[in-house]
């Protein structure tokens, strides 16, 4: 979802649990069982370096985390991912995300959220407003009448705190920011945890974990923006995308979910089998017109049924997406515990801004991913349940596993 007018089943895909679930080392990789094979040996490095400041002064640092054939910079900005460099089946390195080269291009209001973590809510809140407990916040607009990824001073929008995390084979950084009660309107002092893990099979790890003081609504996620054939290098309407759904929630002309899951099959949304994702974006569908293009959720067909909360049983890592670039052979699988994958096809990019290689980007010209709970879920009683109480800890986990 960009940050202009952008924008299942219900399986509660890994959010609310009580007590410490995972160890933040590893960010999932351990507790997924996706650890390293034996015998997989690269060493991990990570260095930091100044990035600049804030309008405000706060200084801005660049880590760097190495791991076998990936080179991935993460800003404490925001957590942006700024670049993610990896081969292609000719051996040839590339930075597969959309960003900018300095620090201006993300704290300008045009940001279209590149690379960034998103919270307190990822997606749309129809008219920034839900009730909980009986009581009824109202958050600030940010996106016609609605708020979107947590109102205009969001998670991205703020310096985290780093912690090199690293161990064995994986390089690993931490990041943690504490939001106070009534930030951006929502209850709650938030305390988040989100772990970046690079390991030496290619796969990048995103960890979250997130406590309250007090009942409130978190929707994490990461909203990176992908181009397989690398960064500025043109439209991504050649990538073909497999989604793991057989439902997808409509939206009305704000982008806000009709609170129906309707069936993918016979229309443009479906991607059951791998598909170009220019196949069918031109098609006379209401739905791709209310977007213009695809900027919409996925319900995806989880093995897990109902709701664990209070159980002990970890929810699994599953397969929600795969995406290929036939020209440079790259893959990326996306695994995770989330019910939900916001696919956006770049459909705001104007050619207004400049990314880390000097290309201008266009329309389609990078793709995101977005794993998360379904937007609007607190005025959507029938949507797996965003809400976290003092006692829980929201507990959610994404692999995404780039091969060649």
């Amino acid at each position: 979802m960009p940050g202009q007018p952008t924008p299942t089943h219900p399986a509660t895909g890994g959010r609310r649990r009580r007590g410490t679930l995972v160890a933040a080392l590893g960010a999932g990789l351990l507790a997924a069982g996706l650890a390293s094979p034996a015998g997989a040996a690269a060493a991990p490095s990570t260095s930091v370096e100044p990035f600049g400041s804030t309008p405000d002064g706060t200084a801005v640092e660049r880590w760097t985390l190495a791991n076998g054939e990936m080179t991935l910079r993460v800003l404490t900005y925001g957590g942006v991912i700024q670049t993610l460099e990896v081969p292609d089946a000719s051996g040839d390195v590339e930075n597969v995300v959309l960003g900018f080269p300095d620090l201006a291009g993300y704290v300008s209001d045009d940001d279209p959220y590149f690379g960034s973590l998103i919270g307190r809510y990822g997606n749309r809140i129809a008219g920034g407003s839900f009730t909980l407990d009986g009581e009824t916040y109202q958050l600030p607009l940010n996106n016609g009448p609605n708020t979107l990824h947590g109102g205009p001073d969001g998670f991205d929008d703020r310096v985290w705190e780093a912690t090199d995390v690293s161990e064995g084979d994986v390089a690993a950084l931490q990041l943690r920011l504490v939001s106070p009660d009534g930030d951006q309107g929502f209850p709650g002092t938030l305390t988040t945890t989100v772990t970046y893990s690079l390991d030496a099979e290619s796969r990048l790890t995103v960890h979250y974990e997130a406590t309250t003081d007090a009942p409130t609504v978190v929707n994490l996620t990461q909203h990176t923006y992908w181009n397989l054939a690398g960064e500025g290098s043109g439209s991504i309407y050649d990538h073909e995308l497999q989604l793991n759904a057989s439902g997808f929630t409509p939206v009305d002309e704000t982008l806000i979910p009709t609170g129906e899951i309707a069936p993918v099959a016979g229309t443009p949304f479906d991607f059951r089998e791998p598909t170009a994702i220019g196949a069918r974006i031109r098609q006379n569908d209401q739905q791709l017109l209310f977007g213009q293009g695809y900027d919409h959720n996925w319900a995806l067909d989880r093995t897990d049924d109902g709701d664990r909360e209070g159980s002990d049983a970890e929810d699994a890592l599953e397969e929600a997406a795969v995406l290929h670039d036939p020209d440079s052979g790259r893959t990326l699988t996306i695994s995770t515990t989330e019910p939900g994958i916001q696919f956006y096809s770049g459909n705001f990019l104007d050619g207004t801004l400049v990314g880390t290689g000097g290309s201008i980007y266009r329309q389609g010209d990078g793709l995101a991913l977005e794993t998360q709970h379904f937007p609007d879920s607190p005025n959507q009683p029938d949507f797996p349940s965003t809400e976290l109480r003092p006692g829980e800890v929201y507990d959610s986990t994404t692999v995404f596993a780039l091969t060649h």
